[in-house]
């Protein structure tokens, strides 16, 4: 199995406002980094090769990253060990600070593209019911078999 990742985040501005300019200007750059590092699978994208314009929200300030990678190993050495720290250490200069948890890891199987209706279940239920197989973070030490044998709460 693989592992699926979203996170979420809640803009100060609108994309277009200079206030997210240097976010928007880093997108490309650290998008390539993560398509580059060992055990990247797949990440979510529109028609400008990321997910900004995508709509999964009612509220037009919430944005949405979606990725699959082989291992929580490969995901947390790109988060944590890439370029991508730099932009993760000034979050605070374009997205409000948010109050349930924002970021969810999951297995999928091999070759699934999860998509975002999934994402948004695993952010619920992990703010529903605290870290399980079924939805968890990077501390989280599922494994695929937890998963697998998991029987998600109704």
């Amino acid at each position: 199995m693989h592992l699926a990742q979203v996170n979420i985040a809640r803009m100060l501005a609108p994309i277009d406002d200079p206030v997210m300019s240097d976010f928007v200007n880093n997108l490309d750059r650290i998008n390539e980094i993560a398509e580059r590092n060992k055990g990247f699978v797949w990440r979510l994208k529109g028609d400008e090769n990321n997910a900004i314009a995508l709509r999964v929200f009612a509220d037009d300030f919430l944005i949405i990253n979606m990725s699959v990678w082989e291992s929580k190993d490969s995901l947390f050495e790109f988060t944590y060990s890439s370029a991508h720290v730099e932009v993760l250490k000034r979050k605070k200069e374009w997205f409000q600070k948010m109050t349930d948890m924002h970021m969810a890891l999951w297995f999928v199987e091999i070759g699934h593209e999860p998509t975002p209706e999934e994402a948004k279940d695993r952010l619920l239920y992990l703010n529903e019911h605290g870290e399980t197989p079924y939805a968890f973070g990077f501390k989280g030490a599922y494994i695929a078999d937890d998963a697998v044998a998991y029987k998600p709460l109704s």
